[in-house]
């Protein structure tokens, strides 16, 4: 989708937002509904991108269809590759401009020339299309077709004149588009019709506080740095890049004012991973955590760095290696906080006894607002990075503890709070606060991990609930299996960090043939707990009973150990990337 003026600002530029895709047996087209040489067409055969013009033949298409924009193309052994939009959802506005929900997608297929490969090459490519057909499914995909969402508020207000007047591609902060490396090709064509995307977190809720209308929009914007599912991306690369690195923005608007609130979290930024027998993995190395934080500093100013992870057993080896670390930073406020210690599973007020220590620090970083004339009140100088062994549970809870004591400083700077007064004193507003932050919990947790969010109670409610309990336990399950044994190879392949090469050796000859025996010792798994479970409720009527559930407990507990012995051979380990 090629950038077209916006109907209300000849200097703003949109891309178009409806495009028609034309199918043929020798090309995929696809074009503007208002002009018929506005687009490109992709040979079926090569892959090659061609821009339109008076002699493309565009009579008799086999099928015709309407998308909404194209995520890129990729090129695999043999085939060329396309992502479409084929629907989406309007979910709110950033600053005024439409923000979509991208909810299904469609992969077209230029791998004609496939016929001509060798089986080898066909069965590459196989395994390839199958990662690819993943990406249909990837939650979390945001994008607008007026405006970039990559840029917080401050940024944005930062910008020379004529900056917003680029391509979008153009506007955006790398780190944050998920899918630069599929829109390489495209950009470089130039074709008329193309879209970017963000990979992200949005929602948005309105709040009434003293008669006053307001809008708090969330935002969380991936880094595609060290992209990858739990288990497999942990920790941080040689370059200081850590897996699940967010920036969360959250936007507070009123009629005469905009506030935005910046906070990040990422991995513990050492070299560490978790095998399938739990156990934690640091490996030290100068100057990763070094690279990392100066990374920070320079985007974002100083830094209070808050490890929520626990202080004692495997965990707390892990929390030591990173604090051992944190002591040869300077001009980083280091902060441990045994979340589990304090807080347990319900005592979310107790996050008053971290704020304590932070809150001259983090009253001095400050927030960024701007009136309705343009004029900067005050500017964020500073941002609270947190962490805990995922980034995601307890580090939820806690920016939205955080998040909360700065919207108060908000409210009480625009004079619509008083100094004594809080947003938790308006109840049902404060309901619809947190619930917002829990909604962007539950989102990020599955794009990460693959379930919800744990601990969603602490943030919806302030504390545990027995629902909240059990969908906890079920998603604690899930995640173990979806981060061991479901591979993450699909986000290294779209994400450019592994490239395909007709000329490296083949999945083959890298023996990267999957394990067979991890779908039966699963069974037996399950079997063995569900023989178990029901023989013990007959055990007190039938001491044969009993002897059986000591046999299937037997079974059951020896296949488990096979698969914690064995745990780095059955699981589905990165294939394409080393953990690196």
């Amino acid at each position: 989708m090629d950038i077209e003026p916006s109907s209300d600002s000849p200097e703003r530029f949109k891309l178009y937002d409806e495009l028609e895709l034309l199918e043929f047996q020798d090309k995929f087209v696809i074009k503007s509904h208002q002009s018929s040489n506005q687009g490109f067409w992709i040979n079926r055969c090569d892959g090659n991108i061609n821009l339109l013009d008076g002699d493309t033949n565009l009579e008799s298409p086999s099928n015709t269809s309407t998308i909404y924009g194209v995520v890129g193309t990729i090129r695999l052994v043999v085939g060329t590759y396309a992502i479409v939009i084929t629907s989406r959802k309007e979910v709110g506005s950033f600053l005024g401009f439409p923000v979509y929900h991208l909810t299904s997608m469609r992969v077209l297929a230029c791998n004609e020339a496939l016929r001509f490969a060798t089986g080898q090459e066909k069965k590459d490519e196989a395994y390839f299309t199958t990662l690819l057909k993943a990406v249909e499914s990837m939650p979390g995909l945001y994008y607008s077709y007026e405006t970039d969402i990559t840029l917080s508020l401050q940024i944005r207000s930062k910008l020379v004149e004529g900056w917003m007047r680029k391509p979008i591609w153009k506007q955006a902060d790398p780190r944050f588009v998920w899918n630069r490396h599929l829109l390489e090709e495209l950009i470089e064509c130039k074709p008329v019709t193309f879209s970017l995307n963000s990979g992200l977190s949005f929602q948005k809720t309105e709040l009434k506080v003293k008669d006053t209308l307001s809008t708090v929009t969330l935002i969380s914007r991936r880094c595609t740095r060290r992209l990858g599912t739990r288990m497999w991306r942990r920790g941080a690369n040689l370059d200081g890049d850590t897996a699940n690195f967010l920036e969360t923005e959250q936007l507070f608007e009123t009629e005469d004012f905009r506030s935005s609130f910046l906070q990040v979290r990422g991995s513990i930024p050492i070299l560490w991973e978790q095998i399938v027998d739990l156990s934690y993995k640091p490996h030290l190395r100068p100057n990763i955590v070094t690279r990392h934080f100066n990374d920070l500093k320079q985007r974002y100013g100083e830094i209070i760095a808050v490890d929520l992870t626990d202080k004692h057993g495997e965990e707390g080896q892990l929390s030591a290696a990173y604090a051992a670390e944190m002591q040869n930073q300077q001009n980083v406020r280091y902060m441990p906080f045994d979340f589990h210690c304090h807080c347990g599973s319900s005592n979310f007020d107790n996050l008053k006894i971290l704020y304590d220590d932070i809150s001259e620090d983090f009253e001095k970083q400050r927030y960024f607002l701007i009136d309705s004339k343009g004029n900067v009140l005050e500017e964020q100088n500073g941002i609270v990075r947190e962490n805990c062994i995922d980034s995601l549970d307890r580090t939820n809870v806690t920016q939205c503890y955080l998040a909360e004591k700065s919207l108060n400083l908000q409210l009480q700077r625009i004079g619509l709070l008083t100094l004594s007064e809080s947003i938790s004193m308006f109840v049902e507003e404060f309901g619809k606060f947190r619930t917002l932050w829990a909604e962007q919990g539950d989102e990020i947790s599955l794009e990460y991990a693959g379930t919800f969010a744990l601990k969603g109670d602490l943030v919806r409610y302030g504390k545990q609930t027995l629902t909240g309990m059990i969908r906890d336990g079920m998603s604690a399950i899930s995640r173990y299996y979806l981060n061991n044994f479901h591979d993450g190879d699909a986000l290294d392949l779209i994400s450019g960090h592994y490239n395909i090469s007709r000329n490296s050796p083949s999945l083959q000859q890298n023996n990267f043939e999957p394990f067979s025996i991890l779908p039966v010792a699963s069974a037996l798994i399950i079997g063995g707990l569900t023989a178990t479970t029901l023989t013990l409720q007959q055990a007190g009527r039938n001491a044969h009973q009993y002897v059986s559930s000591v046999v299937y407990a037997g079974i059951t507990a020896g296949v488990m150990a096979i698969v914690k012995a064995n745990g780095r051979q059955l699981c589905s380990r990165p294939r394409l990337c080393g953990l690196l």
